[in-house]
């Protein structure tokens, strides 16, 4: 894959990552959880739990951004870190932070 395309990939990623986290920040809707009601506090609880999970995956993305910047820079994108072998441009379109081929990450899980 050309440099440049890999550049412009990675850099889509990155903005679509970084705007997912942005928008994970809880809004409070201002109610006060009480013994009254004490489904504000469980739906808030429930919320914060399952923004946070998002958040760890989100994380997880990123660094795996990081790493195919890094592999960007030293002129290995693109290529198996397991094998060494080309990844496909088309695999690289559809997932721009692909460490391995499809046929490696198969036989992974």
């Amino acid at each position: 894959m050309d440099p440049e395309r890999a550049g412009e990939l990675l850099a889509q990623e990155r903005e679509r990552i970084e705007r997912a986290l942005g928008g994970l920040a809880h809004t409070d809707t201002g109610e006060e959880a009480d013994d009254i009601d004490p489904g504000n506090l469980a739906s808030d609880l429930y919320q914060d739990e399952l923004d946070e999970g998002l958040a760890d995956g989100l994380r997880e993305q990123l660094a795996a951004l990081e790493r195919a910047e890094a592999r960007l820079a030293a002129g290995t994108y693109g290529l198996s870190i397991e094998s060494g072998e080309p990844i496909p441009d088309e695999r690289l379109e559809a997932l721009p932070t692909a460490e391995r081929t499809a046929e490696e990450e198969a036989h992974r899980a």
